[in-house]
């Protein structure tokens, strides 16, 4: 196999229209993710090595340019640019439309990834007191007017500002053309867009909502830049920040619309509440985009206006819990096979709900004064990303590979590899930087006081990047190797489920990792046991008296400890929780209460 053919089966150049653009948009997406992954690299390894030395690797300038191109890397050129592949492709494929204006989404394949180029702007165009001739360290962007010269001292090319231009542009240009091919849909539609439909065609919208405010904002920088007009530094973070948190839901519901699709293909049942999912999906469309002011607790603004935005907040609540009772319920006993598939599906649901949780205490304006723009603040984001919204999209894209290439994936092995990586090295990962948080050390910190259990958070979040990169990898190789060698199948006239059960079934948990292999057949060949026979009953109240034993025995562990810093401490809940869980389930199952 020659370069040419590895080019033409990496971008599908021999495939229908839709599939060549789409698959340029993957391509380039997890190009710039894994760019932006040695970025986030570069900063963890520059904090641990503070910890653990009192040395930096890098100079200030570096370590903010990495923060930087981390965030646009991977939420732009990787995350936005495929959430848009998924949705066109899912559109033209559901739908079952001929895709019009091809012209748009080529324009808008250039101007995302030339946005890209822009926005690192380690060009010297302007001279300027203070003018930075390297990469933008404007460490995120929202802290206006920084880069800006005549109000900031620090200044940077205005090819960073053209470039979130160029990202507006892009965001707009290939979020009309999805919404025009679902009005084209609609008018030889007699019945609903399905659900999962729905969420993709809304969450577009939340796009371009969510935008306006980012645009004006970029359009009064590149003004001002330039001396045109005058800049209030507060009303441009307000502006900005209409986007800023939205941005949280338009990387996060596109997970919710594939939980929508999945669950309900996977369990082999309809969904539960089809109107309870049209209905959340609008009411995630209004309360995603009027909360700037949640991000900006601690600015000089009216005190009723931060409690509305709280208030505002909180009203998410209300789609979210209509859409997980919705989705539990599809699922409930419902007979499914654990796969790679499942194992993502799962991940993402269970995460979205362990990572909201932290993401409703930043809404409390009280909890907010203390944890305000701290690690914590960072390790809720991370969660919700790398818990739910990156795990959905896994899921997704094992089915869609497929669907794209007609070609099963290499590698069984490496897919559960990646999968068991990937989560141990995220969960140490968010941890960390949670316990940083409740520290006080306050975001895109360089430098921090070195005691010992801020330097062990900093060193375990560290750690947790290196695995999940790692993992992450070998997920690459396996999709380069499936588009080069996976074995070819014959997709054409197959539905979405038969193609997904394919996969599904090609992707089981395998034989080759003995390691576990004994606890899962352990579970899988007591569990319906337990739930059927007297024997089981008894022994369920053995595990509630073992539980209890348990609980009287953490009691000893917190005795000896000494102190509330020691290793005993964590052994001491540890066994308290582990005593309770076995207790409460022994007892109410052994009793048939549950």
């Amino acid at each position: 196999m020659g370069l040419k053919d590895v080019i033409v089966d990496l971008f599908q150049l021999d495939k229908d229209w839709t599939t060549r653009i789409v698959m340029g948009m993957l391509v380039l997406g997890v190009i710039w993710g894994l760019l932006g992954v040695i970025d986030s690299l570069m900063v963890r390894l520059d904090e641990a090595a503070w910890g653990l030395s009192a040395n930096l690797i890098f100079t200030p300038q570096e370590y903010f340019a990495g923060i930087t191109l981390h965030a646009e890397r991977d939420l732009f050129g990787f995350a936005q640019q495929v959430i848009y592949a998924i949705f066109i492709y899912f559109t033209i494929k559901l739908l079952n439309i001929e895709p019009r204006a091809k012209w748009m989404l080529n324009l808008g394949f250039i101007l995302i990834n030339i946005s890209m180029m822009l926005m690192e702007g380690p060009i010297l165009i302007v001279p300027a007191a203070g003018f930075d001739n390297y990469f933008s360290a404007t460490i995120w962007y929202y802290l206006s007017p920084l880069g800006i010269p005549g109000y900031s001292m620090y200044v940077v090319s205005p090819l960073f500002f053209w470039g979130w231009i160029l990202l507006d542009a892009f965001t707009y240009i290939d979020g009309f053309w999805i919404v025009y091919h679902y009005y084209l849909a609609s008018k030889n539609m007699k019945e609903k867009l399905p659900v999962p439909l729905v969420y993709f065609l809304m969450v577009t919208l939340m796009f371009m909502i969510g935008y306006s405010g980012v645009t004006a904002a970029d359009v009064w920088d590149v003004l001002a830049f330039y001396h045109l007009v005058g800049l209030d530094p507060i009303a441009n973070q307000i502006a900005f920040w209409i986007f800023g948190h939205a941005i949280v839901y338009m990387a996060w519901v596109p997970a919710v619309g594939a939980l929508y699709l999945l669950i309900p293909m996977l369990a082999n049942k309809p969904l539960y509440s089809d109107r309870m999912g049209r209905i959340s999906a609008l009411l995630y469309l209004i309360f995603s985009n009027n909360v700037p002011i949640h991000h900006l607790y601690m600015v000089n603004l009216p005190v009723a206006l931060k409690l509305l935005q709280e208030v505002l907040t909180y009203s998410v609540v209300i789609p979210s819990m209509m859409t997980f009772f919705n989705l539990w319920a599809t699922a409930k006993g419902a007979n499914v096979n654990w796969n790679i598939i499942t194992a993502w599906t799962v991940t993402s649901f269970a995460g979205a709900i362990a990572a909201g949780v932290t993401g409703i205490a930043n809404a409390t304006v009280s909890f907010d004064s203390i944890v305000h723009n701290t690690d914590w603040v960072v390790g809720h984001f991370h969660a919700m990303i790398l818990w739910s919204i990156v795990p959905a999209a896994w899921a997704v894209l094992y089915i869609m590979i497929t669907m794209m290439s007609g070609r099963m994936w290499f590698s069984r092995l490496m897919s559960w590899i990646h999968y068991i990586g990937y989560m141990i090295g995220t969960t140490l990962l968010i941890i960390g930087f949670e316990l940083i948080g409740f520290y006080g050390v306050v975001r895109r910190a360089e430098i921090y006081p070195r005691v010992p259990g801020l330097i062990d958070a900093e060193v375990m979040a560290t750690v947790g990047a290196i695995i999940a990169q790692l993992a992450t990898l070998v997920w690459f190789l396996n999709l380069v190797m499936t588009l080069v060698k996976g074995r070819i199948i014959r997709t054409e006239g197959l539905s979405l489920l038969q193609i997904a059960g394919t996969v599904a079934a090609s992707l089981e948990w395998p034989t080759e990792l003995p390691l576990f292999a004994p606890s899962i057949n352990f579970i899988k060949s007591h569990v319906s046991k337990y739930s059927t026979n007297k024997k089981a009953l008894t022994s369920m109240i053995f595990i509630a008296i073992l539980g209890g034993i348990l609980i009287i025995a953490s009691a000893f562990a917190l005795a000896f400890a000494g102190n509330g810093y020691t290793i005993q401490t964590w052994i001491w809940i540890a066994i308290l929780t582990l005593g309770i869980i076995l207790s409460a389930v022994g007892s109410l199952k052994g009793m048939k209460s549950i």
